[in-house]
């Protein structure tokens, strides 16, 4: 049987990341850049705990006013230092609740803007090596990495199940129409493609190869539980388990 990684972004200010999380392999926890503090960050790690879900950091920009979905321009210096902030949020709560960090997840304009600059790609890779952890990358695809990955940093290649795709793979903006899929029968038929087939029908209708690691569901997106609820299921009667290792 297929197995899959399934993952959603929690501890965002959202009302129903109780309800998501049984649905989950892996959680991405927002830890401060974006939104989130020391108390919503062990609230969200405790919850992921009860359900045995792996847990992800979700750092960002600095940027509580626009929730990290506006790139801004800084000094790499200071870009890490909040990095290693953020992320230090949701080490402090895993050895707290006694779970092992498992991955870093970058938030909003910091993980688009990984693929349109290498620079910033390895940025990232350099705050994950510096934590000297066996942590995992959820990555956008077709990332340009400006060196080779250190072997010790395995990359997870992300796909979104309730977003629209370019033909070059990024994902629609949100200003637009269409960006942000609600349908629940719809997104497990892409969803299906993607794991199944590996590929992604993008939004102007061109069939695009790619293999994905993991499968992001957003937990604002409105009607997150009836989608979860309904990809579980159907992807269950397709032969593709959740993987809840």
């Amino acid at each position: 049987m297929t197995t899959i990684n399934l993952n959603c972004d929690l501890g965002e200010g959202g009302k129903y990341d109780a309800l998501l999380m049984p649905f989950l392999s892996s959680c991405n926890i927002a830890c401060g850049g974006h939104y989130g503090t020391v108390e919503t960050v062990r609230k969200a790690v405790e919850l992921a705990k009860q359900y045995h879900v792996q847990v992800g950091a979700h750092p960002s920009y600095p940027d509580l006013e626009n929730f990290g979905r506006q790139s801004i321009i800084l000094p790499s210096k200071d870009l890490k230092e909040s990095l290693h902030h953020q992320i230090d949020l949701v080490e402090d709560a895993c050895q707290l609740y006694e779970v092992n960090l498992h991955h870093i997840k970058p938030h909003g304009a910091l993980y688009n803007d990984m693929r349109k600059s290498p620079v910033l790609a390895n940025l990232v890779l350099e705050v994950i090596q510096e934590r000297n952890k066996d942590l995992v990358l959820f990555s956008p695809p077709r990332v340009n990495f400006q060196n080779d990955s250190p072997h010790s940093i395995p990359i997870w290649i992300e796909g979104f199940a309730d977003r629209a795709y370019q033909n070059d793979l990024s994902l629609v903006p949100r200003t637009q129409k269409n960006a942000v899929l609600h349908d629940p029968d719809l997104i497990f038929k892409t969803v299906f493609k993607m794991i199944k087939h590996q590929k992604v029908k993008s939004i102007l209708g061109e069939e695009i190869d790619q293999k994905f690691d993991t499968i992001c569901v957003h937990s604002d997106t409105p009607n997150a539980y009836e989608i979860l609820k309904t990809l579980t299921s159907q992807l269950s009667k397709n032969g593709i388990k959740i993987d809840r290792t």
